[in-house]
């Protein structure tokens, strides 16, 4: 699945049209990032069902909020919460981050593809 996700076209062919740049290419980034944010989010809510006891709600309220980098919302009042809590955090920047360059990837990769066509026109290659 990775390499169809991360498939772009080689520097000699052709840009992909907006059309099919849009749905499929654009597509698998949003629904990948998508998964990457589901499983994330159900992994801190099982995590603070274990560790802190909360209900499902609870659980995923503050799941959410330290994976949108706000902070948990509910005082932790185990030591296995806190160092759960802790390690989510650290885990939630770095999704985060993997995120936001897979999101951006096709852009960039586009953006990039572009100057290399433009300048090979030039007879710059």
């Amino acid at each position: 699945m990775a390499h169809h996700l991360f498939h772009f076209e080689h520097r000699g062919e052709p840009l992909l049209p907006w059309r099919a740049f849009l749905l499929r290419r654009v597509g698998r980034t949003l629904l990948a990032g998508g998964l990457v944010i589901v499983l994330s989010l159900a992994l801190g809510m099982v995590g603070y069902r274990l560790t802190e006891g909360m209900d499902w709600l609870d659980a995923f309220l503050n799941a959410s909020m330290i994976l949108g980098g706000m902070g948990p919302v509910d005082t932790l009042h185990t030591a296995a919460g806190k160092l759960f809590a802790g390690f989510y955090a650290l885990y939630s920047g770095l999704v985060l981050v993997f995120t936001a360059g897979l999101l951006l990837a096709p852009f960039m990769h586009r953006l990039l593809h572009r100057f290399h066509l433009e300048n090979r026109h030039a007879g710059e290659d």
